[in-house]
């Protein structure tokens, strides 16, 4: 397992780790306040939650409302 972390280049790791972190954080406050969102407001917080980048970058495209 030593062997696998030390072969990891952090330097491509770490930068992509910072930006899902804010990319949740964001997407979870914005959702919070959100008083409508397009479709179940659960269904967004487990999109959110669990897919990662890929998550809430589809929360902001599709899930917030117009309004």
């Amino acid at each position: 397992m030593q062997e696998i972390l030390n072969e990891i280049n952090w330097a491509v790791i770490a930068p992509l780790l910072v930006i899902q972190g804010i990319l949740l954080i964001v997407a979870l406050i914005d959702w919070a306040r959100a008083d409508n969102t397009n479709g179940p407001k659960w269904m967004w917080f487990i999109i959110i939650v669990f897919l990662n980048i890929i998550g809430p970058v589809l929360y902001f495209i599709f899930g917030r409302s117009k309004d």
